[in-house]
């Protein structure tokens, strides 16, 4: 399995992503944790993601996995070298994930060490055993009123919940994300906890947080 989770952007280490991808470098960029944002901010972050992904030699178009149902999916996808997937909100990445099928597509891929999922902030979340708590700072609205449910069971890839961008003072999730920390270390549970411009790196039995 190879993971390279950031927690915000490419992170201070994209080197460490690039050097897990093989083949041709080609891969998907996802979208959906900016479902629920205006049309036109979502297409220029989509570009922008695209050119930072160019930028450490990376080939990458969008698939949108609302235009997608499993069947439809398991055609579409093909055989990329990595996925990278955006941050925004959890909840409405999730649900996108499992009404395309993604979910389960992502999981057997990784298990079959077929391709990189790489991502940032929700990108990261999303593959946890559980999303509770995410709640306060990613609004469940849009997931429910684009998808018709909010789903709180993560992709569990990761052993942990991954919680990003402590110790970040200039973003604005700071405050909230710090107490989502402090709850799980209140509850006597293991978290992964990174700060922006680290990112942890999974591949095969090696992990690193860097």
């Amino acid at each position: 399995m190879r993971l390279y989770l950031s927690s915000y952007q490419l992170g201070a280490h994209p080197e460490a992503f690039t050097g897990l991808v093989r083949g041709r470098k080609r891969g998907w960029l996802i979208m959906n944790a900016f479902d629920g944002v205006d049309p036109e901010i979502r297409r220029i972050e989509t570009k922008r993601q695209l050119v930072n992904l160019a930028g450490i030699g990376l080939t990458a178009q969008e698939l949108d996995l609302r235009a997608h149902d499993a069947d439809s999916l398991s055609v579409e996808f093909g055989q990329p070298d990595f996925i990278w997937v955006r941050g925004g909100n959890v909840f409405t990445l999730r649900a996108a994930l499992a009404r395309s099928g993604a979910n389960a597509l992502i999981v057997d891929r990784l298990r079959a060490d077929a391709l990189v999922y790489a991502g940032f902030s929700a990108g990261g979340c999303v593959l946890a055993p559980s999303l509770s708590g995410l709640e306060e700072c990613d609004p469940t609205g849009d997931a429910l009123s684009l998808y018709g449910a909010v789903e709180f069971d993560g992709l569990n890839i990761l052993d942990r919940p991954f919680v990003p961008h402590l110790g970040s003072s200039d973003h604005p999730e700071l405050e909230i994300l710090t107490q989502v920390a402090a709850t799980c270390a209140q509850d006597g549970k293991q978290y992964w906890a990174l700060r922006d411009g680290q990112a942890l790196v999974v591949d095969g039995s090696s992990v690193s947080l860097l």
